[in-house]
């Protein structure tokens, strides 16, 4: 498992791409393969395949 990566400040010349927050799947599943996220009120549920694709269900 690998640590968050801390949030910078972005420098001039840096593309969107580079300003978007990312974040590892296996730690937001914590080394499993699912995982809940909460927006508003909806519950969302985050799972790694065994070939290693993302499904994002609600």
């Amino acid at each position: 498992m690998t640590a968050a990566r801390p949030a910078e400040f972005p420098r001039p010349g840096t593309s969107a791409l580079s300003r978007i927050p990312q974040h590892e799947a296996t730690t937001l599943t914590r080394g499993g393969n699912q995982a809940l996220i909460v927006l508003d009120d909806q519950v969302y549920q985050l799972r790694i395949t065994r070939a290693g694709k993302l499904i994002l269900t609600k």
